[in-house]
């Protein structure tokens, strides 16, 4: 285990690890300020929450209370955090991509009485419908600016008037600590639901503290390491694995600027482990494929010789047998290709974490000839949660690897995926109905994920259960494994399949335009905007010759028959996907029905 303290609840664990570096020099977190990345040091990082948490007991919080979290990730985030668990609150962290509309919902719901947001464009979204909240009694806002509303509070003056009483007595935080019980609710997470109104999942102390003391267990993090974080800490992903596990092992945490700039940042940071989700390794991929075609045929050449030199040097050492020229020639590849790749990450990682969504097996194999393991793992909100993951010394790319130390998992008569253990959800929040639906009379959580077990303990997802398609001709489909496919081509950006009770399977595309417009400037095929790149007949056709190649080897009855190119993205704000970034299906295919239908006229 590489925990570098012990503890029973969140708040015992920041007060243990604070305690044991509170002279260390080396941050616990790092943000950037005016260009460069700056440290907060573990003793620093303590007198902010401990201040923090006093300025929320004046303002009249306390054990029980809802605190509301609409923010970006930044130090302000884990403070808020650690202050509201001290209280005996439990908080309600809120997507920053929600809308009024939505937050107003999830502050009603859960009957938040403070939130804290991080800049003015936030703001304005609670200002909003602060009127229609009226559980909620104050607004804090993280960034300074000159002018505020009168009925919102600075983050900084709320800090600073906790100071004296932190001084006063200094031992709050402990003596507060004492009275947080593992069953306590840690927190409640609206699941973003890709249809019907979002659930709150209800976190206990405990829930959180088992996850994490089990992915402990499986995955290496030590004082040694550098974590760069951009997944939104709102996500319980993130909140578990890269705050929690990465904090409880006394792991540096650096916080990316933005999505965006996460390949600058890495740079920066350097870091030794990043939690991603597969879209990262998509996108690196196309940008390496697209870089690797403008090169002239020896560099062309060099690389993919390279690329299957790794490949035989991972299966010959899996076997053991790794021979002196195989071991001569994945020298030469790390030094001309590898280390070039390898750099592009900041040069030191030892491995990511990929989760959120299936990874792609041509993914993982990719990254791993050039010496970037990828390790995936697989759970839910209301599994805290994580259920089971690949390890560094056991992996199988494809498979989300065996349950956690702790966990239990079996498959349903119908394939279902079932798990039990202390890490399942206390339950929903207001919905008594929906808890006895997703956790039987026994203890196992239904997870809606259909998936098979093989004689190693090893677990594998095949779709969604209520995504699966049955064909008109009654052929059983599994949309997410065929879209994961595609999604991994170059010219493709997202990919939706149709076809639920439908002859044949027909898709939307929206493709990645930077890549086709390279390929329209290389062919001299003119255009004007995005548009007219997607209506062009030349581009029609280099699409579906990649569709026919990447199909295959699907099936006849999983091939796309055909397709439609859309000249913009799915988004969030669009009401396509949810904040976590999953394909509303009912949503899209009526925004898009005519076009839908169209496709399948004879």
């Amino acid at each position: 285990m590489s925990l570098a303290v012990t503890f029973a609840t969140i708040p015992e664990m920041f007060l243990n690890l604070t305690d044991k570096y509170k002279h260390e020099t080396r941050p616990m977190l790092m943000r950037k300020v005016d260009g460069a990345y700056q440290p907060l040091r573990y003793s620093e990082v303590r007198e902010q929450v401990a201040c923090f948490y006093h300025g929320l007991a004046k303002l009249g919080l306390g054990k029980g209370d809802r605190i509301g979290l609409l923010a970006e990730n930044r130090p302000e985030w884990v403070v808020t955090d650690f202050a509201a668990l001290f209280l005996g609150a439990c908080d309600v962290p809120i997507f920053p991509s929600q809308t009024a509309t939505q937050i107003e919902y999830i502050l009603n719901d859960a009957g938040v009485a403070a939130i804290v947001v991080s800049n003015r464009f936030q703001l304005a979204k609670v200002q909003k419908i602060r009127r229609q909240v009226r559980s909620l009694k104050h607004v804090i806002m993280m960034s300074d600016i000159d002018e505020l509303p009168a009925n919102v509070l600075r983050f900084r003056d709320v800090l600073e008037s906790g100071r004296a009483a932190h001084h006063d007595a200094p031992n709050a935080l402990r003596e507060s600590s004492a009275h947080i019980k593992p069953a306590d609710l840690c927190t409640i997470i609206y699941t973003s639901g890709t249809t019907g109104s979002p659930k709150g999942v209800m976190l206990t102390h405990d829930n959180f503290v088992s996850n994490v003391k089990a992915a402990a267990q499986i995955l290496p993090i030590s004082d040694t390491d550098t974590l760069l974080s951009f997944l939104p800490l709102c996500h319980v992903f993130e909140r578990m694995a890269g705050l929690y596990t990465a904090t409880s092992c006394g792991a540096t945490t650096a916080y990316a600027e933005s999505i965006e700039t996460v390949a600058e940042n890495m740079l920066e940071v350097q870091p030794t482990i990043v939690i991603a989700v597969p879209r990262l390794f998509e996108r690196i991929y196309n940008r390496i494929a697209r870089m690797v075609e403008k090169d002239a045929g020896l560099k062309k050449k060099i690389f993919y010789s390279a690329i299957a030199t790794g490949r035989k040097y991972v299966a010959a050492r899996k076997h053991g047998r790794v021979g002196t020229v195989l071991r001569a020639q994945h020298a030469l590849a790390q030094k001309l290709v590898f280390s070039k790749l390898q750099a592009r990450t900041g040069g030191r990682i030892r491995y990511f974490v990929s989760g959120g969504a299936a990874l792609p097996r041509e993914l993982g194999e990719f990254f791993e000839a050039v010496g970037l393991l990828i390790i995936e793992g697989y759970g839910l909100t209301e599994s805290s949660p994580v259920i089971a993951a690949n390890r560094l010394d056991n992996y199988r790319f494809g498979s989300v690897g065996p349950a956690l130390p702790g966990v239990e998992v079996k498959i349903a008569e119908d394939g279902e995926i079932l798990t039990r253990g202390p890490h399942v959800m206390k339950g929903y929040y207001n919905s008594k109905k929906a808890t006895e639906e997703a956790i039987d009379g026994e203890g196992w959580l239904h997870t809606g994920d259909i998936g098979m077990m093989d004689e190693h303990g090893m677990l594998y997802i095949t779709d969604r259960k209520k995504h699966l398609f049955v064909s008109s001709g009654g052929k059983n489909i599994a949309p997410q494994a065929i879209e994961s496919l595609f999604a991994s081509n170059e010219y493709v950006d997202q990919f939706v399949l149709i076809g639920d009770k439908r002859m044949f399977l027909t898709a939307l595309i929206v493709p990645d335009f930077d890549a086709l417009s390279e390929y329209a400037d290389a062919h001299g095929i003119p255009y004007s905007d995005k548009s007219e790149l997607a209506r062009n007949a030349e581009i029609h056709h280099l699409i579906e010759q990649t569709i026919q190649a990447t199909q295959k080897n699907l099936a006849n009855f999983e091939k796309v028959r055909r397709f439609t190119l859309l000249d913009q993205p799915f988004t969030i704000e669009s009401g396509e996907m949810t904040p976590s970034m999953k394909l509303r299906r009912k949503a899209i295919e009526e925004r898009y029905g005519d076009l839908i239908e169209s496709m399948y006229r004879t």
